[in-house]
């Protein structure tokens, strides 16, 4: 993908909130696509109260004040009109406030007006979303915020201001939700989310012009396919009626083959999915364009956990009955590996043995050991049967094993990095995520998986520090969208929710948790403790569900 964007110039002015029932921003319906409990917006509509006016005789304190709660409400029409009358009449019609987000920790701001009259905001930055809607966890996040303001009838106005909006932690999941625009692997048999912040208002439209007009996020750019040629774009907006969206495409999307078409149309119905859409009529000037969906392999995994217990290695049916994975299961049976991987089609699995080494199971009963360096961590298998491999103390020394057993190494692995505690490669093949140590602190790292000739991985791309972890063990890909970290120290066990593009949420268990394994979302993945029972999420509390569990596995799909 080589669409190409320039870098927003700001970030930033100010919020608050007010939630209620009334004019302003309305963030109603469900999202369906990959949120976690935490993101979904409630069944009732909800918006927010038209912020106040500037006040008569407020001093440059209070306007600035009143500007960042104006960010809040961005109304129907998302100009945010009512921010605009804090500023200068000139200055009202150059202020771009879509420039940016930034999110930030409402007790911590800090306002100061210097001697000439203008105003200094302290704030401490968490996260930034840019014009793309693309979300980053702040690096530095003290950061000051200057206004300028004038007098302009007798009134203190804001004549320069910072271009965005700030939002507390809280409230900007509430006028902000996340959309996922779909893109393809290299072999085009994956869809790929790329998570996008936007307002609810329009956001159908926000949406399909994120993905026809504009490219990729950053990380993820050299990893994905797009079925859009550069020269077709969004030409207008795009009209809802019922769940049916209307996408208007300018003449170039006339040029394109029939593959192409059908492509472009599961890119766009699948990433509208997310803003509620069930359906897309595709047009050129207004005529529609036939095009129907391709078929795309699913990421889902069964419901059933994959253990080895003493009766055997294989899915648990109900009760204590294992069902065998043909050819696999007698293989973990004989070596009893303490970590395994399982590929999507179930021909093929990772495992790495008490010994260290790491092996490679096939359906046929055959077996080699495809990596024998000293302090390797978990493997992983991606969904084309490479197994990934590396050594927890040379972390940039990442190698995949071919299904021919060739070997090659990943170069630009996790730069800046000295160590390297669990790695997994996502279900679709086109991300890995890591805990890595690097400066004196262990992170959750994501960074797209670029691929050569045979989808042959060539490199990394440039890394994204999700989160921060402490005394972390392992991680799972939870879903297409998110990834979980299981960490723990003799008081206690946590496991993060992280979302790819957006924030994390944690959940606490009892101490002992030893592996976690992901499912479709957090309520489907599973913990198993030291003692081998098995856990799994029930409401906010993690319940035992099995015992004698000897190792449990993890899953990169299912069977077509």
């Amino acid at each position: 993908m080589t669409r190409r964007r320039s870098i927003p110039i700001a970030l930033i002015t100010l919020l608050a909130l007010v939630l209620t029932a009334c004019a302003g921003l309305p963030t109603s319906g469900r999202i369906n696509y990959g949120l976690g409990t935490a993101d979904a917006p409630d069944d009732e509509e909800i918006s927010f109260l038209l912020p106040d006016s500037p006040q008569p005789g407020a001093t440059p304190v209070q306007i600035v004040e009143g500007f960042v709660r104006a960010g809040s409400g961005p109304g129907l029409g998302a100009r945010w009109d009512r921010a605009r009358e804090f500023l200068t009449e000139e200055f009202a019609s150059v202020w771009n406030p879509e420039a940016a987000v930034t999110v930030d920790v409402l007790e911590d701001r800090v306002p100061t007006e210097t001697p000439e009259g203008d105003v200094e905001l302290a704030i401490t930055a968490l996260a930034t979303v840019d014009d793309l809607g693309t979300y980053e966890r702040a690096a530095v996040g003290e950061r000051v915020l200057p206004f300028e303001l004038v007098q302009e009838d007798g009134e203190w106005r804001i004549s320069l201001a910072p271009d965005g909006v700030v939002l507390d932690e809280n409230v900007f999941p509430r006028v902000f939700h996340r959309y996922g625009v779909m893109y393809f692997d290299p072999s085009w048999q994956y869809l790929v989310p790329d998570a996008r912040w936007f307002p609810t208002t329009n956001s159908a439209g926000r949406v399909a012009r994120a993905l026809v007009n504009g490219p990729p996020s950053d990380w993820l750019a050299e990893s994905v396919e797009s079925a859009f040629p550069e020269s077709v774009e969004v030409v207008a907006a795009v009209p809802v009626t019922g769940n049916v969206a209307q996408v208007d495409l300018n003449e170039a999307a006339l040029s394109a083959d029939p593959q192409t078409l059908d492509r472009m149309y599961t890119q766009l119905l699948e990433s509208l999915r997310t803003a509620n859409i069930t359906d897309v009529e595709l047009t050129v000037e207004s005529v529609p364009i036939d095009a129907e969906a391709v078929r795309v392999r699913s990421t889902r995994v069964p419901g059933a956990p994959l253990v080895l217990t003493a009766d055997g290695f294989g899915f648990i049916t109900g009760g204590d009955t294992l069902d065998p994975v043909p050819g696999i299961s007698p293989l973990v049976e004989q070596y009893t590996p303490v970590a395994l991987q399982l590929a999507p089609d179930r021909e093929v699995a990772a495992a790495r043995l008490e010994t260290g080494e790491v092996m490679r199971f096939r359906e046929d009963e055959t077996f080699e050991v495809v990596d024998s360096r000293p302090g390797l961590v978990d493997p992983s298998i991606d969904p084309f049967g490479m197994v990934w491999s590396v050594p927890r103390e040379e972390p940039a020394a990442v190698r995949v094993i071919l299904p021919d057993l060739s070997a090659v190494d990943v170069a630009d692995a996790w730069p800046g990095t000295t160590s390297i505690t669990a790695m997994a490669v996502s279900r679709d093949g086109s991300r890995v995520a890591a805990i890595v140590s690097a400066g004196g602190r262990s992170g959750l790292w994501v960074a797209g998986i670029v691929r050569g000739t045979d989808r042959v991985p060539v490199r990394l791309g440039a890394p994204v520090q999700l989160a921060e972890v402490a005394n972390g063990i392992g991680l799972a890909w939870l879903d297409d969208g998110s990834v979980g970290v299981l960490s723990g120290d003799a008081e206690g066990s946590a496991i993060l929710e992280q979302v790819v593009g957006g924030a994390g949420t944690r959940s606490s268990a009892a101490a002992g948790m030893v592996t976690i394994a992901g499912g479709t979302s957090l309520s489907s993945a599973r913990l198993r403790a030291d003692d081998g029972t098995l856990y799994v999420k029930r409401g906010t509390g993690w319940q035992p569900t099995a015992s004698d569990v000897l190792l449990l596995a993890t899953q990169q799909g299912a069977p077509e």
